[in-house]
């Protein structure tokens, strides 16, 4: 699979992203016209991941983002009551997200390597798919309330431990070499979060999410393989 077959599988534009938002805080969205809230929640997000990327979410005010938007301050408001909040929203969407498609592209395959391949495409393809947000995720991570880190860090936790439960599927089944899951999962998930944090150098490089999809895919499958060298995996996960 590559990311171009990805992307047809996949529905991750904007509108549907911000529909997302809107049935999660139907109850604090004041403006209730379903339209109009998609529309406006596009603008207000682009705008914050621009600015944010300039010059960081905790710089940017408010007044900065009316301008962007063309929303006067009061009108962003019926959207969120805070900047934490708006913050909030944007973590908890890119989490949930990411949470939901890998579980529904891994439940479909049956063997531990098929399983992992689907992982790391996915997982990379959806950084790739959405990636102002996984940058700006990880950028304001620091910047969260003290509940806001915990959720972060659990979301860390819960994508390392998908891969730490295929890989112990793999090992148990005897497809995968008896290697350290946990630190494995871990070089993983640092494998894939380089792609969407350093874009700029590989773009330079003119590599392509496919070739660093592939690259990873087989660092990863060298790593993991039994002794005999014995990992069979289907082409089409």
């Amino acid at each position: 699979m590559g990311y171009a077959e990805f992307q047809k599988q996949v529905n991750l534009s904007e509108q549907d992203i911000c529909r997302e938002i809107f049935a999660r805080n139907r109850k604090t969205i004041r403006v209730k016209k379903e339209g109009t809230v998609v529309k406006n929640l596009e603008r207000i997000f682009s705008a914050t991941l621009k600015i944010s990327n300039q010059k960081g979410f905790q710089a940017m005010s408010m007044r900065d983002l009316s301008q962007e938007t063309h929303l006067s301050i009061g009108a962003m408001y019926s959207y969120f009551a805070s900047k934490e909040e708006l913050l909030a929203m944007l973590q908890h969407q890119r989490r949930a997200i990411t949470g939901r498609i890998l579980k529904e592209r891994i439940g479909r395959q049956s063997t531990p390597a098929a399983k992992l391949r689907t992982a790391i495409l996915t997982h990379l393809y959806l950084s790739e798919a959405m990636q102002p947000w996984f940058y700006f995720s990880y950028m304001e991570a620091k910047n969260l309330s003290k509940k806001e880190q915990e959720l972060a860090v659990a979301s860390e936790l819960y994508t390392e431990r998908i891969f730490s439960e295929i890989l112990k599927q793999g090992q148990d089944e005897g497809c995968f070499s008896h290697r350290d899951l946990q630190l494995t999962a871990s070089l993983i998930k640092a494998l894939v979060q380089d792609w969407y944090l350093k874009r700029s150098k590989y773009a330079k490089r003119n590599i392509s999410v496919d070739q660093y999809g592939q690259f990873v895919l087989e660092f990863v499958e060298g790593f993991v393989m039994d002794s005999t060298g014995n990992m069979r995996y289907s082409h089409s996960a």
